[in-house]
């Protein structure tokens, strides 16, 4: 399967004043598939301590892919895509935009995500949103995809012809 790391952003979690439920519910769902996390960590929303962290954890080359929660919306604090943005080589829309369209289905504040995912190295990194629920909704669009990008990201397949689940 892949190694993933799993990067919670929140000030509230990094000063121990919230339990870290999305953070878990990734864990939880990663372990379903087989996925190894390994590294975990929750930051504060700061755009340096998370463009660093995220650096750091991608060009130790130990993770297949990072997943991110929290700090995607609108507010002031909100910089985990920009912070994403600073750190990768390439850009992958695809997975901001499935996931947007898909929690749209639930609720039109769906558009206020600014999710985004992205390649540094051989790392994929995945912003999901902060809450549990939203978590959910996203893994279940973007994880049926994961897997197949981890082979292309290292090389293992080249060509697109895997059938993906419906």
């Amino acid at each position: 399967m892949f190694t993933t790391g799993i990067l919670t952003i929140s000030d509230k979690g990094a000063h121990g004043q919230r339990q870290d439920i999305s953070g878990q519910r990734i864990r939880e769902r990663l372990s379903a598939i087989g996925s190894t996390v390994g590294k975990y960590e929750i930051v504060p929303d700061e755009s340096e301590v998370i463009a660093q962290t995220l650096e750091v954890w991608a060009d130790e080359g130990d993770l297949d892919v990072i997943f991110t929660t929290g700090g995607t919306g609108l507010g002031e604090r909100d910089v985990t895509p920009e912070a994403t943005r600073l750190v990768i080589d390439k850009d992958v829309p695809g997975f901001g935009e499935a996931m947007r369209m898909k929690s749209l289905e639930k609720t039109p504040m769906a558009v206020l995500s600014r999710a985004t995912a992205g390649l540094r190295g051989k790392c994929l990194i995945i912003n999901l949103p902060g809450s549990p629920r939203a978590v959910d909704e996203c893994l279940d669009v973007v994880l049926p995809a994961v897997p197949h990008a981890v082979e292309i990201i290292k090389g293992e397949v080249t060509e697109h012809s895997v059938e993906m689940p419906e």
